[in-house]
């Protein structure tokens, strides 16, 4: 368990596990034609997505540079994000 932690792999099975919700979240809305909105999906995984990623960087020692680039982009998506559901809840 230690080798798939320090390792970043447990970060990737995580992933994994994004990818395939948001597969599902999409087959869902296509299928459907209801349900959450291709771009509101994307906009609500990605700060997740990001900040995995951060904690990847920083497993396998990735420098510091690199895990403040990808915390800031979490922070980006997450305010777009945020934005994007205010805007859609003042349009209703």
């Amino acid at each position: 368990m230690e080798a798939w932690v320090s390792s970043g792999r447990i970060v990737d099975l995580v992933l994994a596990f994004v990818v395939v919700e948001a597969i599902f979240l999409i087959a869902y809305r296509v299928r459907s034609r209801s349900g959450l909105r291709i771009t509101d999906i994307f906009l609500m995984l990605l700060p997740g997505v990001c900040l995995l990623l951060a904690e990847r960087a920083a497993l396998v020692d990735a420098t510091p540079l690199a895990v403040l680039l990808l915390l800031t982009l979490a922070l980006c998506a997450h305010l777009a994000d945020l934005w994007r559901r205010e805007k859609s809840a003042k349009s209703s």
